[in-house]
């Protein structure tokens, strides 16, 4: 299979193909052109993978262009976030970052051009106005009293909008289109409104902004951009991109296509309601665990290559629909699952006294990596007379299906020796408090000499050793799998999207890397926080269980 063949093929490389093949273009050129008006979320990282991808395989070029048109909500945080997310989904932009603020005295330009050619006019009606004037799907609009200025007339009060000499929402510049047409994003459109707010990257040399229409498409023919992708909200604005250009004197004329954007259950995709979340202190902050965003999934210990195979795998069609969060799930499992070393923690512990074992002795045992990969090696975990295991791993009685401790019966020690449960000690309330054991000491490594059958297996942390660690359970945020169509999407949050729990880790993990990946065994896949832990106060995030209970139960 040659490497052409190998690509996921899609409608959009589909038209690259053809474009390619007629000699209509002679190479790739994709942007990725985000707002810096929050964090990225999955459904950007859909966007990301889908126009560097091409790049890639292209062997063409990728611009990383802020649209930074609206400065009253942006921020050089977003900024600096976005680029470490590009960079960290495993993606680098072609040339110079760019920004839609490098191109405003062009842009400025073209507005006059488009007067000039009597083709844009400044409007004062106010903004309630202008949605009043515009009409309804059903209803056309009507002809704004401004509208037929003369060009010297519009060109003296576009100056006077450039020179402060407008409140905010008293003029604007509108493209004269056709205020009947079916397309209401063709019934004369804002080009330009009056914002007096400083720009991260302008500072305060303007006071009036392009609008997203007037500028995306330019910045394309600016930047030899081939192919334009975006979603499919902005079909309609497809004739609009067009008209800019058609009109101005620029000779690139890019062509805009559109792919469905992801909706992801259990999620809300919106900026809006994300940005609702942090700034109402719903969640910790934009890279909370539990938020869609880029950053909160990778602090969750999702990986890059998790999140890169999500987007092959959901492809790229015009077709909207909702995945499944077991989806996304799935891909981080599969990756985990092969290449996160083991290790063990208790987290709901109750102890154990191995009565027999030498008090003060601690003996190490070596315990492979990984089941199936002897080339990640081994470590070293101490063992003791007294042990944590986990509370559900222990019952005074249980039937036969229940294959952990049970008093008067023997199960394995992860990695170590076969125990039987002798007794009980229960606290005033009567929950118990110790379990007391004995060991068989000739069963380390192999089964109990006189072939009676142990079946049940449970991990362990010595008491003596293991090292005290917060352990944080994430869920889905949301108990339906739409929020965003509720009458109140915060009224659907999960009260139990984070439990948090006090264990125990077994002392090799003192030194686990943040974002590294692990396995704890027979609970789930966990990292270390890459923002709360210390090595004196460890702290772990559950990336995703073992398996999707979720499919099975729905809770």
């Amino acid at each position: 299979m040659t490497e052409a063949e190998a690509r996921p093929s899609n409608f959009i490389r589909q038209i690259i193909d053809k474009d390619l093949a007629e000699g209509k273009h002679t190479s790739v050129h994709t942007r990725f052109p985000p707002e810096p008006n929050g964090y990225l979320h999955i459904g950007h990282a859909k966007s990301i993978c889908l126009n560097f991808g091409i790049a890639q395989d292209y062997q063409g070029q990728c611009n990383l262009r802020f649209d930074d048109t609206n400065p009253e909500k942006e921020d050089i945080e977003y900024v600096e976030s976005i680029k470490n997310d590009v960079n960290w989904l495993g993606f680098e932009w072609s040339g110079d970052i760019q920004y839609s603020s490098n191109y405003f005295d062009t842009l400025y330009s073209y507005a006059i051009e488009l007067i000039n050619k009597g083709l844009a006019y400044v409007d004062e009606l106010t903004p309630d106005q202008i949605r009043e004037y515009r009409g309804t799907l059903k209803e056309p609009g009507k002809h704004s009293p401004y509208r037929d200025r003369s060009v010297e007339e519009n060109l003296a009060l576009f100056e006077k909008m450039k020179s402060g000499g407008f409140k905010e929402a008293t003029a604007c510049l509108r493209a004269k289109i056709d205020m009947s047409s079916p397309f209401m994003v063709m019934r004369d459109p804002v080009l330009y409104r009056v914002r007096f707010a400083e720009h991260h990257q302008t500072g305060d040399k303007w006071c009036i902004y392009p609008m997203y229409d007037f500028t995306h498409c330019i910045s394309d023919a600016l930047e030899g951009i081939t192919h334009s992708i975006c979603t499919l909200e902005f079909q309609d604005n497809r004739r609009l991109y067009d008209w800019v250009l058609d009109n101005i004197s620029i000779e690139c004329q890019p062509r805009q296509y559109e792919f469905s954007r992801l909706n992801l259950e259990y999620t809300v995709m919106s900026k809006r309601k994300l940005n609702q979340l942090v700034t109402e202190n719903l969640v910790n902050g934009w890279d909370d665990p539990r938020m869609p965003t880029i950053s909160g999934l990778r602090r969750r210990g999702f990986t890059s290559a998790s999140i890169r195979e999500f987007c092959q795998r959901i492809g790229v069609t015009k077709q909207e629909n909702m995945i499944e969060f077991g989806s996304l799930e799935s891909c981080i499992r599969d990756d985990l699952n092969e290449n996160a070393p083991r290790a063990m923690a208790v987290l709901d512990p109750v102890k154990i006294i191995i009565e027999d074992f030498e008090a003060g002795k601690v003996e190490t045992l070596n315990v492979a990596n990984h089941p199936n990969k002897p080339e990640m090696g081994s470590r070293e975990v101490p063992f003791s007379r007294e042990i944590w295991i986990e509370r559900e791993d222990f019952r005074e009685e249980a039937n036969k299906k229940y294959k952990r401790l049970v008093l008067g019966k023997e199960v394995r020690l992860r990695g170590a020796y076969v125990i039987k449960a002798e007794r009980v000690e229960k606290d005033a309330e009567g929950n118990i408090s110790t379990i007391f054991c004995s060991y068989d000491s000739d069963t380390l490594g192999k089964n109990p000499a006189d072939g009676r059958k142990v079946k049940g297996v449970i991990h362990w942390v010595s008491a003596d050793n293991g090292v005290p660690a917060e352990i944080r359970l994430y869920d889905r945020l949301f108990t339906v799998p739409n929020p965003a169509a509720a009458d109140d999407f915060k009224a659907t949050i999960n009260s139990k999207s984070l439990q948090v729990m006090n264990g125990y880790v077994e002392p090799s993990l003192i030194d686990a890397s943040p974002e590294k990946g692990l396995q704890f065994e027979r609970t789930g896949y966990f990292c270390v926080d890459n923002k709360d832990s210390k090595p004196d106060a460890l702290v772990f995030n559950r990336t995703v269980g073992l398996r999707d209970t979720w499919a099975k139960t729905g809770e």
